[in-house]
């Protein structure tokens, strides 16, 4: 699924948090309701079967309840996307990937064969629908996460390729499937943030140490072998003395497992390019004939190191850019009129949540996560936060009806935008006052729950029916503030329709 993904380390956040932020966007000409969940250990299935692959898989016993964003109809499967469980830690999944014909060809995706005539059905492998159900509920640090989902890649294979994240307080790793059974795992550097469209993007991997210390890098077990087997590895060598051959440069998988092609300079890149234009402003040259790195360059890093700390908003306003500040802004009237829209946006229409998980360092256990969540287009939206150390989520993030409804947040949400765009510049202050408000209220009532957990010395269990009323409040002032924003675009949009006409017939 068409997605963006920001990674920020402790140390390159405002608050020694780990960040974990994808936008989870629909595919072209599809809008998928979804909703925000809890999913308690009663609720989790022992023995699962894909809906996309018709695999079956049993699970573990014992699984830790976690939170979710799941679509709304369930038809295609789970899609649980992002979630926190017990022992705090978190996963978003997935980012789909580009590759190249090579890996294809080296190990083919593992897609389902449907029956055909006195040939059995054969399953396929595991996707995006999977993920988070088959890993999450049984994992204790983001490594473990990595190993979790690796194995079972090796062992099941993948029908696409996807970009996966994990996290705990401490790390962030960040794994790519290579094919249909192979993978790659790197650590988020703890001062650096990562930006990954759908684009297949580490560009340099220490595979010594993937198969040593594995201190900053993981790999599926055969990967040295596959690569030397299927000539894989395009980096230049030459030889230094004797048999020894010394490596010119390090091993790129964005150039040996990914892509570089017209389309993804259209599609991809520009949105790596937004979102480090605006966290490193003075870094290099961004645009002009003398930029240094532009839309289109293959050569945009995987992990930068931000010109200042990262903020909350900040995560929300980069993955809500529609290149604001530059000729390609659709709603922009900068330079020609046929730049605008040029490169694909990461605040889109069809976006169809956003989950930013903030793991925060040394705050009792049942308060260290927050998960920040926005529904519909990013432009229009508000992020909200929400305790995930829960039973049960409120009614207007949980329940997204089938027809729309100014009772689901989604469906609000959803409403707003297609009301603000065509007027985007007449209704842009409202939803600015609007996004400006509820995140205002987001972070009073944090700091107010937060105050109370910790000076009453309240457990993780003791500490569950403080927050879920905390979230609930919260849900409560985020529907008045939704339901009013909507009412003045409702009205701003109302007075410039086209028949509108200046004489009164009063």
């Amino acid at each position: 699924m068409p997605c963006t993904t920001l990674l920020v380390g402790k140390n390159a956040s405002y608050d020694g948090s780990t960040i974990v932020a994808r936008n989870e966007d629909a595919p072209s000409g599809e809008f998928t309701a979804k909703r925000y969940n809890i999913v308690k250990p009663s609720d989790q299935p022992r023995h699962y079967r894909c809906v996309i692959s018709h695999l079956e898989i049993d699970l573990p016993e014992e699984p830790m309840r976690y939170s979710s964003v799941p679509n709304a109809d369930l038809k295609e499967g789970i899609w649980g996307e992002a979630g926190v469980n017990e022992a705090n830690v978190s996963m978003s999944e997935t980012e789909t990937l580009t590759t190249n014909e090579r890996v294809l060809g080296a190990d083919p995706l593992v897609r389902l064969q449907p029956a055909c005539g006195a040939l059995p059905e054969v399953p396929g492998g595991i996707g995006e629908e999977d993920m988070l159900t088959l890993v999450l509920p049984y994992i204790r640090s983001a490594r473990e996460g990595v190993l979790r989902l690796g194995g079972l890649l090796e062992r099941y294979g993948t029908y696409e390729m996807n970009g996966i994240a994990f996290q705990d307080v401490d790390e962030i790793w960040w794994l790519e499937t290579v094919g249909g059974h192979h993978w790659i795992a790197k650590r988020v550097p703890d001062d650096a943030y990562v930006v990954v469209p759908n684009q297949l993007s580490i560009d340099s991997f220490d595979i010594d140490d993937a198969f040593g210390e594995q201190a900053e890098h993981l790999c599926s077990a055969d990967l040295r072998e596959w690569m030397a087997e299927n000539h894989l590895d395009l980096t230049m060598r030459f030889e230094a003395e004797g048999d020894d051959v010394t490596p010119l440069g390090t091993f790129n998988p964005r150039e040996a497992f990914g892509s570089a092609s017209d389309s993804d300079h259209v599609y991809n890149t520009p949105r790596t390019w937004a979102i480090q234009r605006f966290l490193n402003p003075t870094t290099c040259v961004w645009d002009g004939p003398e930029a240094a790195m532009g839309p289109e360059s293959d050569a945009l890093p995987w992990d930068c190191v931000p010109e200042r700390k990262v903020t909350v908003e900040d995560v929300k306003y980069a993955l809500s850019l529609h290149y604001q500040g530059t000729p390609y802004d659709p709603y922009g009237h900068a330079g020609c009129p046929d730049q605008r829209g040029k490169y694909r946006a990461i605040g889109i229409n069809r976006n169809c949540q956003l989950s930013v998980v903030q793991l925060r360092p040394g705050k009792p256990e049942a308060i260290t996560a927050v998960q920040w969540i926005a529904f519909g287009s990013n432009p229009f939206n508000a992020l909200v936060p929400f305790y995930p150390a829960v039973d049960e989520v409120p009614a207007y993030m949980s329940v997204t009806p089938d027809k729309p409804s100014t009772e689901s947040f989604y469906w609000a949400n959803r409403l707003i935008a297609a009301i603000a765009d065509p007027h985007f510049a007449v209704c842009a202050p409202h939803i600015e006052r609007y996004q400006l408000k509820v995140g205002g209220m987001g972070h009073a009532m944090l700091n107010a729950t937060d105050k109370k957990v910790t000076q009453e010395g309240l457990d993780y269990k003791a500490a569950e029916p403080v927050l879920r009323q905390a979230n609930e409040d919260m849900a409560r002032k985020l529907q008045e503030e939704t339901t009013d924003v909507l009412d003045k675009v409702l009205f701003a949009s109302s007075m410039l329709m086209k028949n509108a006409f200046s004489r009164s017939d009063g």
